[in-house]
């Protein structure tokens, strides 16, 4: 027999328009410890019809109330139970509370999802408080409107090739302030190559034979209204990003403090900075251990063992969006001088690879800022740790490669020398 946990719960199958709720051992339905009675309603998903959900939840006397990471649709529901601040919501993931096969309804797995935390058999989804959820949001969309402008800008370039124009071939940025100039002159269709070639700026002024070469091409009329297009959407997705830069920074304010400290990292950035107070906040206590964190995170190395012998596996599945801007602050951090980071990545590099020695270097950018993040200073081990681990395997391996190069080597310590010196 299984200990109850809680005694009133609900569990609730959320879709676009409807929420099915079922609770266990209501008020109006007690049953008994080991068997309760079971109540089962359909709630619609506007405003009102939460509300309704929430002041029914209440009078049965429910404490706790269960629901699967279904897409965005839980997030209104999760949002209303979290400010009635007496039905605690808990977010689960879908895949941890598979139901047994077969008969399979809406009601059924409301109601397994009920009798899961009644036995307290369901974990709690990291969540992290509304003021991050914001947070969340805006960071999120202006990642996917980096990439809708740099789609828009690969676009431009490829129509320019097509046509046989080799801009990209001469200046080294197609946008920056010679490159819009010209490609501006390109859609009004009215300049010659020498006149688009002089308005190049700075240091693009000395390739202005390249230019006029590069420029003899004339575009027909569609694909001049294609430019424009291409043009105005990548300088509107700019404004875009501008603006929510401006919002980002005025909520980051209050975390002034964890921002200066992740940025001391290597490899981490403000962007970075921000996507991490932005996706776990700056209290890890829901995590136990940094190890937890990682593995929330995505970046550490999946487990499949079998019979007592470890087999490769892919990396677990987490947080894309924090995991993808730790493994861009990984690649920084393994071209940064000095670094304990870029002695560890091109270690495991030459064993297993680029993208597996990122993933690496991601898992312990994340162990650090999760100490960071309560509040312990960042300290750099630095590019010589690792040979100082073992010091006479490295002594070895360095022998060895001198060795191959033709040398015949003989070492010794330098106290030892020392002695054989006087």
């Amino acid at each position: 027999m299984v200990d109850v946990i809680i005694d009133c719960c609900a569990g609730l199958d959320v879709h676009q328009g409807t929420i099915v709720a079922c609770v266990l051992g209501g008020k109006s339905n007690r049953g008994t410890r080991s068997r309760p009675g079971k109540t089962i309603r359909t709630f619609g998903t506007t405003r009102e019809k939460l509300q309704s959900l929430v002041a029914w939840l209440k009078a049965e006397g429910v404490t706790h109330a269960c629901m699967e990471a279904s897409g965005v649709y839980w997030m209104p529901v999760f949002a209303t139970l979290e400010a009635s601040e007496a039905v605690a919501p808990i977010v689960v993931n879908a895949s941890h509370i598979k139901n047994v096969p077969g008969r399979k309804t809406d009601v059924k797995d409301a109601e397994w999802l009920a009798h899961l935390v009644r036995l307290g058999l369901v974990r709690n989804s990291f969540v992290p408080d509304r003021p991050f959820r914001e947070l969340r949001e805006l960071t999120r969309y202006r990642r996917s409107l980096v990439e809708t402008q740099a789609s828009e800008r690969q676009r431009l370039i490829k129509l320019l090739e097509g046509a046989g124009i080799k801009l990209a071939g001469v200046l080294s940025d197609v946008f920056g302030v010679s490159g819009r100039a010209i490609v501006r002159a390109l859609i009004a269709g009215t300049h010659t190559p020498q006149q688009m070639a002089a308005l190049a700026r700075g240091t693009a002024r000395k390739k202005y034979a390249a230019l006029v070469k590069a420029l003899d091409v004339r575009l027909e009329g569609h694909q001049r209204l294609m430019l424009e297009c291409q043009l105005q959407r990548v300088e509107n997705a700019e404004a875009d990003i501008a603006a929510l830069d401006v919002e980002i920074d005025r909520r980051l304010d209050p975390y002034a403090e964890y921002m200066a400290a992740l940025l001391r990292m290597p490899g981490i950035d403000r962007v970075v900075a921000t996507a991490v107070i932005a996706e776990i906040g700056i209290d890890v206590s829901m995590f136990p251990t940094a190890a937890h964190l990682a593995a929330w995170a995505g970046v550490c190395p999946g487990n499949h063992q079998s019979a007592g012998k470890s087999k490769p596996t892919k990396a677990r599945k987490g947080n894309r969006h924090l995991k993808t801007a730790l493994c861009n602050a990984a690649i920084s951090a393994s071209k940064k001088t000095g670094s304990y980071y870029k002695a560890k990545y091109h270690k495991l590099k030459a064993r297993r690879g680029g993208g597996k020695a990122a993933l690496a270097i991601a898992h312990k950018l994340l162990l650090a800022v999760y100490h960071v993040l309560r509040g312990s200073p960042f300290r750099d081990l630095g590019e010589t740790y690792l040979d100082k681990l073992n010091v006479k395997r490295s002594a070895a391996r360095h022998v060895k490669y001198l060795e191959k190069l033709g040398f015949s080597v003989k070492i010794e310590p330098l106290a030892q020398a020392a002695i054989c010196l006087k």
